[in-house]
């Protein structure tokens, strides 16, 4: 991927270069993500970009979480189409070549929580935390401390959260719904544990 800044750097004609552009993308050469960021399309890329590092090349403010993090972290089954991220800057949605992505608006003070991941072919990329990823998601959705949203939310594999860190940043967002629902994740988690024992 790359993006047009890099090629209208030095003494070149602006121009001649989106027609350039223009034509390699009407030709199928290259995939036009968003304004400005290009990427090679399939017979001439040497590795195919990782979809969560497409995202965030996508929105530089953002980084991967809610469903498609909690997905990739194994904690809910399903498999998630869209890769989903938040951000501090406009919530938008996009549909490229490389697949689709939406983004969820969160203010600056709860944009923490994430890190630099490891992805496939030596790629990286900024995810959630698998707590901070279930944390966004619970509050972006009205109504999600109650015990019944979690329970539709069929988490899974409750033993790869760890619930001092998930209790830590509920604290750290100063979120009361939060903190609500990490006492209940965490409960349900224990009840998890509990009757895996028993098995």
């Amino acid at each position: 991927m790359f993006e047009t800044g890099l090629l209208l750097a030095g003494d070149v004609d602006p121009a001649g270069v989106r027609r350039q552009l223009s034509r390699f993308t009407a030709s199928g050469r290259l995939l036009q993500l968003r304004r400005g960021l290009y990427a090679l399309a399939p017979p001439y890329q040497k590795a195919m970009p990782h979809p969560f590092m497409v995202a965030n090349r996508m929105v530089r403010a953002s980084y991967v979480s809610l469903q498609s993090a909690l997905a990739h972290y194994a904690l809910i089954p399903e498999h998630v189409p869209v890769v989903t991220s938040v951000t501090t800057s406009r919530p938008g949605r996009w549909n490229t070549g490389l697949g689709a992505f939406a983004y969820r608006h969160i203010k600056l003070d709860l944009f923490f929580g994430y890190r630099m991941t490891d992805l496939a072919g030596g790629q990286t990329a900024l995810v959630a935390k698998p707590e901070k990823a279930l944390l966004d998601l619970l509050y972006l959705q009205p109504g999600s401390d109650h015990p019944a949203y979690l329970r539709e939310l069929r988490l899974e594999n409750l033993e790869l959260l760890d619930l001092v860190e998930l209790k830590r940043l509920a604290e750290a967002s100063g979120r009361p719904k939060l903190n609500r629902a990490a006492k209940t994740v965490g409960e349900m988690s224990h009840a998890a544990a509990e009757e895996y024992e028993t098995l």
